[in-house]
């Protein structure tokens, strides 16, 4: 049963230099920059966007994502998941409107996986860069680099996957579009969805809590795709894998590196999700075709390499 959860809002990742970061997502990843404020943070979002922000960064010692969030319906829906959250033993912390610029009242909570999220109801909408929503054109001109069009997930890595499932699905109401099950009867890997993406969110079993494995943004097309993997080696950017194809979701993606080592996705394509889908399911030992179905191996870069 949905329970008011649109779709993920925003992440805010801890970069280590800010300036090179912000040459890796706006010039390099075309994310449109749309603020800063009094800590320092940068707010960023991709052109289709219609929210004020979607990526916040952090400058930081250390890299690795803050939190992640997630827009609800309205703000009566907050207060009721609020009221759902504690019901179920989570510890609720309020954050004030305002302390992210231009976004309303926001409620931080812990997963059983140590990762951080948040819901929140209202965020100022400037529309879609360069088109808005009156006889628009097929996309603005002036658009640099990858041409991100939006945040799209993230992969996160933590220990408990069982518990945060029964969190997302019991509360938020996310449902489970693909897993990755070992023979032992363990879930692998989790792919989680509360639209009909083919996932919004998604976690892999390990032995620390709080990893971020990669922040995915989606691009148009597959030639968009390619076209990122000629930009990441014009710039001598760090590639991880690809361009390459997701056997999990179908999707034609492409793996790398920001100046601070978070690991970032650009994607393309994907299966859609209906409620009423059965989980498709891989074996663990079909692993790698599951995730990189052109090579059909895991990499020790993709396995190990988290902020």
């Amino acid at each position: 049963m949905k329970k008011g959860v649109m779709r993920p809002g925003h992440v805010q990742l801890r970069v280590m230099n800010m300036q090179d970061a912000i040459a890796h997502y706006r010039d390099l990843m075309g994310l449109i920059e749309t603020d800063q404020d009094s800590q320092g943070r940068v707010y960023l979002k991709g052109w289709t966007e219609v929210d004020h922000f979607s990526l916040v960064l952090r400058e930081d010692s250390t890299p690795g994502m803050d939190f992640m969030a997630f827009k609800v319906l309205d703000e009566k829906t907050l207060d009721a998941l609020h009221q759902d959250l504690r019901a179920y033993g989570v510890k609720v912390t309020e954050i004030p409107a305002g302390d992210l610029k231009g976004c309303g009242r926001r409620l931080s909570f812990v997963a059983p996986t140590g990762h951080t999220f948040e819901l929140y109801a209202t965020k100022e909408q400037t529309g879609r860069y360069g088109v808005g929503n009156h006889n628009p054109e097929a996309w603005p001109r002036g658009l640099q680099g990858m041409q991100a069009q939006r945040l799209d997930h993230c992969l996160l890595y933590g220990d408990d996957l069982d518990n945060t499932y029964r969190l997302f699905q019991e509360v938020l109401g996310f449902d489970l579009c693909e897993q990755v099950m070992a023979e032992d009867g363990t879930r692998v890997a989790q792919f989680l969805t509360v639209s009909m993406k083919a996932h919004d969110i998604a976690f892999i079993r390990h032995t620390e809590k709080d990893k971020l494995h990669h922040v995915s943004f989606l691009l148009e097309s597959w030639e968009q795709v390619l076209k990122a993997g000629d930009l990441l080696t014009m710039t001598n950017t760090a590639i991880d894998i690809g361009p390459t194809r997701h056997g999990i979701t179908h999707g034609q993606t492409i793996y790398f590196f920001d100046p601070s080592g978070n690991r970032n996705e650009v994607y393309s394509g994907g299966d859609s999700f209906y409620p009423d889908h059965p989980p498709i399911t891989w074996d663990a030992d079909k692993l790698g075709k599951a995730i990189f179905y052109h090579d059909r191996k895991l990499n020790e870069r993709f396995l190990t390499v988290v902020t």
